[in-house]
């Protein structure tokens, strides 16, 4: 009976903790001396006087050949920037559904997500830094949310609909987005 209360008082007290929100404030910084500061912010999304932007940070150990080192730093920076994006399209699509009362078929949903890979191709590796210290080399990638944007206007196949919504609430979206992601 003693082993039975001290399980349910230890779940009671994990279940507990686990779903309070960490009023934790963490800071985004990997601590790296002389490291310029997109490599100590790492991956985010940002909206500022540039516009709405995604930049994604991507490392590579040192490997014995720079340029494979620098090439894999910028593929792993792109899927940085690839995964915000698809987290950032799924929420789309979720409020769009919601605000419109509309599910979608599986063909309008992976028409959607094929315009966001199309738009992925305009993710630019903007930087590159070599840690002297661990030979680590960090790229830091950036996708614009217009080229989303543009992507999603000129794909052919997606309902219209979804089309004025993009037009109309992407921007704001997006805002929402970072904000909810940076809490």
């Amino acid at each position: 009976m003693r082993n039975i209360l001290l399980l349910v008082t230890a779940l009671f007290v994990a279940t507990g903790c686990s779903s309070q929100k960490s009023s934790t404030d963490i800071e985004s910084d990997m601590g790296l001396d002389n490291a310029p500061a997109w490599v100590n912010n790492g991956t985010n999304s940002v909206s500022n006087e540039d516009g709405q932007l995604i930049h994604g940070v991507g490392s590579a150990p040192a490997m014995g050949d720079l340029s494979l080192q620098k090439s894999t730093a910028d593929n792993r920076a792109r899927a940085e920037v690839a995964r915000i994006m698809s987290t950032f399209i799924d929420s789309t699509l979720a409020d769009y559904s919601a605000s419109n009362g509309e599910g979608f078929d599986m063909s309008v949903e992976k028409n959607i997500k094929s315009s966001t890979k199309a738009a992925l191709s305009g993710a630019r590796i903007i930087g590159s830094w070599r840690d002297k210290n661990s030979g680590d080399v960090y790229s830091f990638a950036e996708l614009n949310l217009n080229a989303l944007e543009a992507s999603i206007s000129n794909a052919d196949k997606i309902n219209q609909s979804f089309k004025q919504y993009t037009e109309k609430n992407l921007e704001a979206n997006f805002k929402r987005f970072t904000k909810e992601n940076k809490e």
